[in-house]
């Protein structure tokens, strides 16, 4: 980026910063006079802890495809801006996996590290935090999640070897600087995991299914002000992003016809709508699971009536809300939802979350042959 886009984005940010923050014109000049130096001189800028904190909650309130906004200003933000090892990267990891899951009082966070362009660059290869192995059997069938097959095969060829079941935690998998890969493990007491019953038909245990308690994202950078760090975030889960996607979509765990089996219901047709009612039951199971095992979660009712009032209250600061419909409208009953029922501008504003690509030397180490894996796994921390 040149430095005059770069300070222009600055510029912008800074102004949003200070005029929301309550500074004095004043302040936001100087400030805005002291980037602009900045830049000039090295290419570059530093945001205080003030601005990152202030830019990572804007970057919430931005995103187009959340439909939790209206907790924006809840988010809590740790500034690992200064990692010099591969082994601060991996305490900041098990830090954030432990504040955030808070024995099931799921915290918002937000773990910063070093900018893009910086001497110490961390690039993230996990698309979560947590996540659970796909092995491919000779068979053809999948065991566990097929998203992660190549993950899998990565940490494989990487030294890791999981146990063989349905739900092996993988461990989480980044590159510091030009260094080989490290592999940081997730022991399974860190990830607090609910099993799936239903409060009226109990014997679920057959089904054996089960979820993570917290959804950490981490294949996104924070971008503020036109300066791009990696920063694993999350919230916490709306029943139907396990109940409708991660467990039923034919590409993930495809469990739907199990569950309709399990309910005794009549699969010989889609007109006995079987899919229907096998999914609103599963809806109700992991919700009340998750409830029971006091693991905080949102129902798709409650979170489409909290982002109706997180609209209204930003059209009363005159702040227009964007969105990604497709995304807002919860994938089970949408037209009993308001959003259903709304119009909204998709359009990314700045700061914001965005994807990053996983690098040439992921796709590389995926490709190696069991004969070409590292003995004694060099990369592994």
């Amino acid at each position: 980026m040149n430095n005059s886009l770069l300070l222009n984005k600055a510029l912008k940010f800074l102004f949003q910063y200070g005029k929301e923050s309550g500074l004095s014109e004043e302040t936001i000049i100087n400030r805005q006079h002291m980037i602009k130096e900045e830049i000039e001189t090295t290419g570059t800028y530093t945001h205080t802890l003030e601005e990152i904190t202030y830019g990572a909650t804007l970057a919430w309130r931005n995103s187009a495809k959340c439909i939790g906004r209206l907790f924006w200003e809840t988010l809590d933000v740790f500034d690992a801006r200064n990692v010099n090892s591969q082994e601060d990267v991996a305490k900041h990891i098990h830090h954030h996996i432990h504040h955030a899951t808070n024995d099931g009082k799921i915290r918002s966070t937000i773990t910063v590290f070093p900018e893009i362009s910086s001497s110490q660059k961390v690039q993230l290869w996990s698309p979560q935090l947590i996540r659970y192995a796909g092995y491919q059997k000779e068979s053809g069938d999948i065991l566990g999640d097929p998203a992660n097959l190549e993950l899998t095969t990565v940490a494989q060829n990487l030294g890791w070897q999981g146990e063989g079941t349905p739900y092996d935690i993988l461990p989480v998998i980044f590159q510091w600087n030009e260094e080989p890969p490290s592999v940081v493990p997730i022991a399974n007491e860190e990830v607090l995991e609910v099993e799936i019953n239903h409060p009226i038909n109990l014997d679920w245990k057959p089904l054996n299914l089960k979820w993570y308690a917290v959804p950490i994202i981490s294949d996104r950078y924070l971008e503020i002000g036109g300066l791009s760090y990696p920063a694993p975030f999350n919230g916490w889960y709306m029943e139907t992003e396990i109940a409708a996607r991660n467990l039923v979509d034919s590409y993930r765990y495809n469990r739907l016809r199990d569950v309709a089996n399990q309910l005794k219901l009549d699969t010989t047709s889609t007109t006995t709508f079987w899919r229907d009612r096998a999914l609103v039951e599963l809806q109700h199971a992991v919700y009340s699971s998750y409830r029971q095992a006091g693991v905080q979660m949102v129902d798709h009712y409650t979170a489409a009536q909290q982002f109706q009032t997180f609209r209204e209250k930003e059209e009363k600061l005159q702040r227009e809300v964007k969105g990604d419909w497709t995304w807002l409208v919860p994938p089970v009953s949408p037209a009993l939802t308001p959003i259903f029922h709304q119009g909204i501008i998709n359009e990314e504003l700045s700061p914001n979350f965005i994807k990053h690509k996983r690098p040439k030397l992921f796709k590389k180490i995926s490709e190696m042959t069991e004969s070409s894996r590292p003995t004694g796994c060099p990369f592994h921390s």
